[in-house]
């Protein structure tokens, strides 16, 4: 008998499936694609406590990674909303902001950032360049997770959806995690004890519910996601703010670096965009290898 459950986590070569409470593991069945952490999944039991993945149920949205081949490899499926977490230190990169942003626009999935460790010494240089987002609509929200400032506030626009944190080491993504999911090592240990693997330390996502509602998806790691299967096109789409000029450049396949007549390198010498932005995107087509 099939039923539906959700994945939470990847333990080992075994996947966990929460039903009803419960945290069954379970095997896939060898033709399936690769499961991820908040795919929804039809299952079997096998054993008690243990089960088989039978179909991967249809996704609504999905974010991959780079992996060996050429190929991608599935990071989290169902998401509603992404969370770039940045931070004073470890220092800005907004290179990465700016791709996690474009991977984002183009899986239609909406995204915005936080910045923690507001209890430090904030820097100017960052608080221009949040600006410049924040005028694309793109939403901030201010937090320390030492403080505690901003987290009721955070929790809040949590509520109801499937959100993944992203960014890099360092920048307080656990800490965010702990404060909004209290029990979250209780939770990662109910998963070991499944297991039998003791303390399990998992390089992928983790999947935990917020008592308040809604789901956040923990990943440990930096480039969880990347410029993988975008091309030049793809990439200009991710930014916003060249969407209103692209159709006014001379050619329809306008590369936005020296093309003859485009329109946002116009704009972005003209003062219209951020040159700091129109420079970022200049440099990720060079790390497409384009």
């Amino acid at each position: 008998m099939s039923m539906e459950g959700l994945v939470i986590a990847h333990l080992g070569q075994s996947i966990a499936v929460e039903h009803e409470n419960k945290i069954i593991l379970c095997q896939p069945l060898r033709r399936l694609e690769t499961v991820a952490v908040g795919d929804k999944v039809s299952w079997s039991l096998t054993a008690p406590d243990q089960g088989r993945i039978e179909a991967v149920l249809p996704r609504r949205s999905l974010l991959a990674r780079p992996a060996r081949n050429n190929k991608v490899r599935p990071v989290a499926a169902n998401i509603d909303k992404v969370f770039v977490v940045i931070a004073v230190e470890p220092y800005c990169d907004f290179l990465l902001i700016d791709q996690y942003l474009a991977v984002c626009e183009n899986n239609q999935i909406d995204v915005a950032l936080i910045l923690n460790k507001i209890d430090l010494v904030q820097s100017e240089t960052i608080e221009k360049e949040l600006l410049v987002y924040q005028c694309l609509d793109y939403q901030v929200h201010r937090v320390s997770s030492i403080t505690g400032l901003g987290l009721a506030e955070l929790k809040l626009a949590l509520q109801n959806e499937v959100s993944l944190l992203a960014g890099q080491s360092g920048v307080g993504k656990s800490s965010i995690t702990n404060v909004m999911v209290p029990d979250r090592n209780l939770k990662t240990n109910s998963v070991s004890e499944t297991t039998k693997h003791g303390r399990h330390t998992t390089t992928t996502a983790t999947l935990y519910h917020i008592d308040t509602g809604g789901d956040l998806i923990d990943s440990p790691g930096v480039a969880i996601f990347g410029l993988a299967d975008l091309d030049i096109q793809q990439l200009a789409q991710g930014y916003r703010e060249f969407q209103p000029l692209s159709g006014n450049c001379q050619f329809n396949d306008c590369r936005h670096h020296h093309d003859k007549g485009c329109a946002v390198r116009a704009a972005a010498e003209n003062g219209n965009i951020t040159m700091t932005r129109y420079q970022r995107f200049l440099k990720l087509t060079q790390k497409m290898g384009h």
